[in-house]
């Protein structure tokens, strides 16, 4: 055990001979004060460099040399979200509220937007049909078609509620509740007793798009998703809890009056005329 320690020491030893040898050979060549000097040059030039940069802004100068006009980046800035004022143009799409509904305690969150808005831009579909009947004459190799009517069919808007405070949580309270209470009829004991479920306009993006159309809404589906946060809204004796994320989609169905259709005329309607009278024919 002896001889084996003593041959490491001597191996170690030799190791810090050959790197002492190594040190004296480069010093005895450019010399020790040559070696020093060079030292203290390459770091004072390192830290005058450094300096430099950081006085003048040179380098940040140096960086932005190669971008375009206008590339620069600019300071950021915090805007407060509000739901708008009613001196500005809303064109986002919003169901309104009948005015036997307005009253409510449960839709006032709605009543402030004017209707209930979807937040964020939602998937709208449209169609509209053109019926006609096949007339086939016997031994004939084409069919004839005789036009019957045209049909808007109902839209389907489908958006999406995002949940990250309670004022949005009380929001989408009121939309779903709002959605429950336009497709029942008036029944039992209340005002208006036997009236159908109220009709309502659906307006969005303009004059020309979605110009307050008269809707009845036929259906409305509300995603609650299991693998989604749950916040709690003081609403109610016990609270209620909304989903932080969820779809909700409506049915829309275009309804007009007998009046308003005896009415109706193409030319005008061609013209636009017919979207921006109030009629609201699409």
């Amino acid at each position: 055990m002896a001889t084996r320690f003593s041959s490491i020491r001597n191996a170690l030893a030799t190791d810090s001979g050959q790197l002492a040898n190594a040190a004296a050979s480069v010093s005895a060549t450019v010399g020790s004060e040559a070696l020093n000097v060079g030292k203290g040059v390459l770091g004072g030039a390192v830290q005058r460099a450094t300096d430099f940069l950081s006085d003048t802004g040179f380098g940040k100068a140096a960086r932005a040399v190669n971008l375009l006009a206008g590339a620069n980046p600019l300071a950021k800035g915090i805007v407060g979200a509000t739901f708008g004022t009613s001196s500005e143009y809303d064109w986002r799409v919003k169901l309104s509220i009948p005015q036997t509904m307005a009253s409510s305690p449960l839709l006032a969150p709605l009543t402030e937007t004017g209707g209930l808005v979807f937040p964020y831009t939602p998937q709208i579909m449209m169609q509209h049909d053109a019926a006609y009947q096949a007339v086939t004459p016997v031994h004939s190799n084409y069919p004839y078609f005789a036009y019957q009517n045209s049909d808007p069919k109902a839209m389907v808007v489908t958006g999406h509620f995002m949940i990250e405070n309670s004022l949005e949580g009380l929001y989408w309270v009121a939309a779903v509740h709002y959605l429950r209470s336009v497709t029942k009829m008036a029944y039992g004991d209340t005002s208006n007793q036997g009236s159908p479920p109220p009709l309502v306009k659906l307006t969005g993006y303009g004059d020309y798009v979605l110009p307050k159309v008269p809707v009845i809404i036929t259906n409305f589906t509300v995603n609650l998703e299991p693998d989604v946060d749950y916040m709690k809204v003081d609403i109610g004796p016990q609270g209620s809890w909304v989903p932080t994320s969820s779809m909700i989609s409506v049915t829309c169905q275009p309804i007009y009056s007998r009046r308003k259709v005896a009415r109706f005329s193409l030319d005008d309607f061609v013209n636009g005329g017919s979207l921006v009278d109030g009629d609201g024919f699409i």
